[in-house]
Order: structure tokens, then sequence, then C-alpha cells
């Protein structure tokens, strides 16, 4: 398989996706370290605008911090609305111990929305990235379980996870891991991430992880796997497709005429449709839904450009008109 993108966090994609994907955790160590799109100076660079708000920032403490203890209102056009990062209140609840969590980093950081991109065309899934930062000696989330593969990347300090059994069928849920799940999960794995390493955690494997050294910082990639609800819906939009109905038919023949068009028009469709395609068309779906990479052209590309002609022609300029002092009404110019 040729994947660029997957390579630099996994090394082989191949024997990745033969002997991990899906069915256990893995540590890898690629050379050089495993890119990071974004890092603590992108966080920076984010909070100090005094523009980023939530929901993309979160604070964690056991539990989710109400919005106010991290937020502050900014005042805009004679109105006063709030949500928007603080950067004062932020640094302090990390001081005593919380955990900050930037989420779908792709839809406001240019360059992972690009790495993304080629990420989830390699993968043919939805994907998505989330930025947590975690005080020395701290948990950051409780144990719980993504609807997603996730890979991290750790950028700064290190993090010692602890990765436990997956679902044993098909009825769990993602979230928080509960007394009213049942018995905690046995763990499987216990590993120290270092900057530079990456850990897979396959979807639905419940984990929990505390920062060790330093101020630990990761990149979370969330690779989205479509479920029953997203069939449902792409089977809904694939037999509407190109189907033309009248919305009020009139008397009983023709509404019985539209009923006949509607049963003929889905039993062509059903009979043409493998359950492979659409699974392949549900997940096409979702990667449809992704932010799109980039405009390449920047806006100072663009002007540069609109400036071109002016630069580049040579006829002499048109003569400035001369204004009278009676048609200005002031003295001679």
């Amino acid at each position: 398989m040729h994947a660029p993108t997957l390579a630099q966090w996994v090394g082989n994609p191949d024997e990745f996706l033969i002997s991990y994907w899906n069915s256990r955790p893995g540590v890898f160590q690629p050379a050089g370290g495993g890119y990071s799109s974004f890092t603590l100076d992108d966080l920076d660079a984010a909070i100090s605008t005094e523009f980023f708000r939530e929901p993309y920032v979160e604070m964690w403490d056991g539990d989710k911090l109400p919005t106010r203890k991290f937020t502050t209102a900014r005042t805009v056009a004679r109105s006063t609305p709030g949500g928007f990062a603080d950067a004062r209140k932020i640094r302090e609840l990390l001081d005593k111990g919380a955990t900050l969590l930037l989420r779908c980093v792709d839809q406001w950081h240019a360059p992972t929305r690009t790495l993304l991109v080629s990420l989830a065309e390699e993968l043919g899934r939805h994907v998505e990235a989330f930025f947590f930062v975690t005080p020395a000696g701290r948990q950051g989330l409780p144990l719980h379980r993504d609807d997603a593969d996730v890979l991290v990347v750790q950028v700064a300090g290190s993090k010692t996870w602890h990765i436990h059994e997956g679902p044993t069928d098909e009825n769990w849920h993602a979230g928080r891991v509960t007394e009213q799940d049942g018995p905690r999960p046995a763990e499987i794995l216990r590993t120290t991430l270092h900057t530079g390493d990456v850990l897979y955690v396959p979807r639905g494997f419940a984990h929990w992880a505390s920062a060790d050294e330093g101020l630990s910082a990761h990149l979370s990639l969330t690779v989205r796997e479509v479920g029953a609800p997203d069939l449902v819906d792409t089977l809904r939009a694939l037999l509407a497709e190109e189907l033309r109905l009248p919305e009020r038919p009139l008397g009983e023949e023709a509404l019985t005429a539209t009923a006949a068009r509607l049963l003929a028009h889905t039993t062509e469709r059903l009979a043409a449709l493998t359950p492979q395609e659409l699974v392949s068309r549900a997940r096409g779906r979702g990667r449809a839904g992704m932010p799109s990479a980039p405009e390449a052209a920047s806006f100072a590309e663009l002007a540069a450009r609109w400036e071109t002609p002016r630069a580049t022609d040579t006829s002499p300029p048109a003569p400035r008109p001369v204004l009278s002092r009676e048609s200005t009404g002031r003295g001679a110019v």
C-alpha cells in the first residue's frame, strides 16, 4: 500500500494494517520522530489571538470544566459575546493540574487540515485532529472508549498510557467507562511515550493516560468509521438520487402512480447495490464532510497578482487635470 502520510507515523503501512489495524494497540518510533503538524508554538499563536473560542477549546479536571472558568467575553459591535479563550485563566488552570483540549484542529489550522486530507485519502476514512496538554503528574481524561482508531503523536514531555481490552461485542458505547458497564476491562498494554513516539489505539479499546515529565502535549489523529446510522443515511440519499416525484399528486390515481414510480426506482437501485458499495459510499460521505485542503493562493499573492497588470503596463500615464482657481474655490494648486 502506498501511504506516505501514514508511513511517517507507523513505518511500514502494510505491516501496520495487517498486524495492528482494528485488532491490537502498538507503539512506533519512526526515524526522526513522529511528525506533528501542530506544536506548542502553534498553541501559543492560537490562544494569543484572543479570538480563539469554545467549542474548539475545553478544559478537564476529572470532569469537563464549566466554560466560564477558562473563557471571557469580548465587546464586538456593541454586543458582548462570550466563550473566548482567556490565556491567563487557562494558564492558571494548567498550573492547578487541569488538562487543555483543543478540538477539531483541522478545521482552523491549515497545515493540519492539509495533513489530514492526505491521510483520509490513504485510509478511505474521515479523520479529525485533537491536541491535548496535561501538566506533569496529572491524568487527562478518565478511562474511556473512542468511536475511532487513534494515532497519538507525543509532541512534548512524556505521558504514560494504559490501554485496556476492546469491546467483546457490538453492544458498546463511546465515552467514559463506568461501573454500570460491568467489570473494568483488563489492561493489555502500559507504555510511556516520549517526544516523537507514536501510539496506536484501536477503535473501542478503553484507555487513559497521565503525564510524567514536564508539560505533556500530544496530537491525536482520530480515524472515524461509519456505523449503522451512517449506512441508513447513505442508503436514503442513494435511493433519492435522480428521483423526481411530484410533491402533491392530485387524486387517487396520481398518488398511486407516484408510489409505483418510487417503488420501481427503489427496486432498481437496491438490485444494483452491494453491501461493499454501501459501506464505501458511507465512508465517502464522511470524507466529504471534512474541511477541504486550503487554497494554494494567499490573499497576499492575490493582491500581488492583481497589481501585475499595472506593473507591466507600458502605455503613458493619463495627464492629470489642472485645477484652476475658479474650479476649486481656493488658491491655484
